[in-house]
């Protein structure tokens, strides 16, 4: 037991010293470089890559075509032109980009166990532009891959339902996303065909993205919910993606994709697809509609001569899967799973659907600095199928700050929650196995809520420090701590840093 702990102890110390010498460097970096450009982009709580997309999460490569800066003090990206490899890709129209990001996170408190663990990303995206590839105008192909490497500290440590990271994943080299877009009519319109990472286009939020819980960036209810947790980072599914722009300010977003990410929906949908190129097509139907309005202007405030509409971004969506599901707690013959009679075999349904709003607007301008500015956002989605789903109702919101210190144009802080209610389907059936097991403590999972604060320094622009915590109320739910005889997994203080740097 003593060992144990001492073990516990020296793990937190050394990922605190990790975490300050992190911090450390990316100061004494920042003091010895000019100030970052506004246009460096800042990677999110689910990195991705991709040219061109209403609400993308992550950085977006440089347009194909656009000469790379030569050195690296200079270029958004670490190595420059890569010793010329960049100019003559965009010759062809190619581009290339290369991103690494690297965590170590750890909980303080509550958890399975305490300690920090370390878990990285890379992500290689290389794109296509036809006109200058081929003389083929509006065209561009994407290819990308993840190599995901280290340790989950949410499945190791948390046992949460909101992972404590976006990159958070099983170790692989795996395939991300292989698509075509074609873009017409005066690019008012858009198709995109192959296969696709839903995260990079629906239900995104613009200022959630700056934070780094997973939750923040795919949402935990169609995680939850959705077949193999639904065609999003690292999976993806093949399908087919419409935009539109009628106006200026308004965008229709529609899709059609495999049922599911994978062929079969039973256990870790990674392990059933762990290079991503299984292309599965033997399930049903994902169908996704997302109505995107837009208000505002961008000018800084007095610059018309008068007063301006705050710029802001309004989501409407809807999701079906014609999937086939299983009930959470009847079998076949209409029993409590939980019985002892029961056949064991969960009744079927056919068909699940969630509906879901994205608000993103920024409430305030600094005088004569658009760039200086607070913004809120809030993300509420629900199913009323309680019997299939796990998760019935989930909401992100929070507060990001675009410059908070004095000439920190490209820094972001943020404060914002997450909170994921149990389905009485799944409450249910805990209650019903306490039921069928007197004297076995057995708690009904109820809801599982977090908050986070975070500050996105941006050191150079090809590199981002981001200090975090997160603190963690009723982790999974209520779920028993396999470690801890009839007791709860306790409240959890997560604490940690990401370091981003584009290559």
């Amino acid at each position: 037991m003593h060992i144990r702990h001492f073990c516990q102890s020296r793990l937190a110390k050394s990922g605190l010293s990790a975490i300050a010498l992190l911090l450390w460097t990316s100061a004494a970096l920042a003091e010895s470089t000019s100030s970052p450009s506004a246009n460096s982009a800042a990677p999110s709580a689910q990195p991705s890559q991709g040219a061109d997309q209403t609400g993308g999460q992550g950085a977006t490569p440089a347009q194909p075509g656009s000469p790379a800066p030569g050195s690296s003090s200079e270029s958004a990206n670490l190595f420059g032109d890569l010793g010329g490899l960049r100019p003559a890709l965009s010759k062809v129209g190619a581009t290339l980009s290369v991103q690494e990001q690297s965590e170590l996170l750890g909980n303080l408190t509550g958890g399975r166990r305490r300690g920090f663990e370390y878990e990285g990303l890379t992500t290689g995206t290389l794109q296509f532009d036809t006109q200058p590839a081929f003389g083929w105008a509006g065209g561009l192909f994407n290819v990308s891959g993840l190599q995901i490497h280290g340790r989950n500290l949410s499945t190791d440590n948390l046992m949460t339902l909101q992972f404590a990271s976006g990159v958070e994943a099983d170790p692989a080299t795996r395939l991300w996303e292989l698509w075509y877009q074609q873009k017409m009519f005066d690019d008012k319109v858009d198709v995109k065909i192959g296969q696709q990472s839903l995260d990079q286009e629906f239900m995104v939020s613009q200022n959630a993205n700056s934070f780094i819980n997973a939750a923040m960036g795919w949402p935990i209810l169609p995680t939850s919910d959705m077949p193999g947790g639904g065609p999003a980072y690292p999976l993806s599914a093949l399908g087919v993606r419409a935009r539109a722009r009628p106006t200026d300010s308004l965008t229709i977003l529609a899709g059609i994709f495999n049922g599911s990410p994978v062929f079969r929906n039973i256990g870790d949908p990674q392990k059933q697809n762990p290079s991503g190129t299984s292309f599965p097509l033997n399930g049903g139907a994902l169908a996704i509609a997302e109505l995107q309005y837009a208000v505002g202007s961008q000018d800084a405030p007095g610059k018309s001569g008068g007063a301006i509409s705050l710029p802001g971004l309004y989501k409407l969506g809807f999701w079906y899967d014609s999937e086939s599901f299983a009930d959470l707690r009847f079998d076949n013959a209409g029993r409590p799973l939980a019985n002892p009679a029961s056949s064991g075999i969960a009744a079927r349904h056919r068909g699940d659907y969630g509906f879901y709003a994205v608000v993103d607007q920024t409430v305030y301008q600094f005088k004569d600095d658009p760039t200086h500015n607070l913004n809120v956002f809030i993300r509420p989605m629900f199913t009323p199928l309680q019997d299939r789903n796990l998760v019935s109702y989930s909401v992100n919101g929070g507060l990001t700050l675009h410059e908070p210190l004095s000439g920190r144009s490209d820094d972001i802080a943020g404060l914002g929650f997450g909170f994921a209610k149990i389905s009485a389907g799944a409450s249910g059936f805990d209650q019903d196995k306490a039921m069928f097991s007197p004297g076995v403590h057995a708690p009904a999972r109820s809801s599982e809520t977090f908050i986070e604060a975070t500050y996105q320094y941006q050191a150079t622009k090809w590199w981002q420090v981001q200090p975090d915590f997160q603190y963690v109320f009723n982790p999974g739910a209520g779920i028993l701590n396999p470690n801890a005889t009839n007791q709860r997994v306790r409240n959890e203080a997560v604490i940690g840093v990401r370091t981003t740097i584009t290559f």
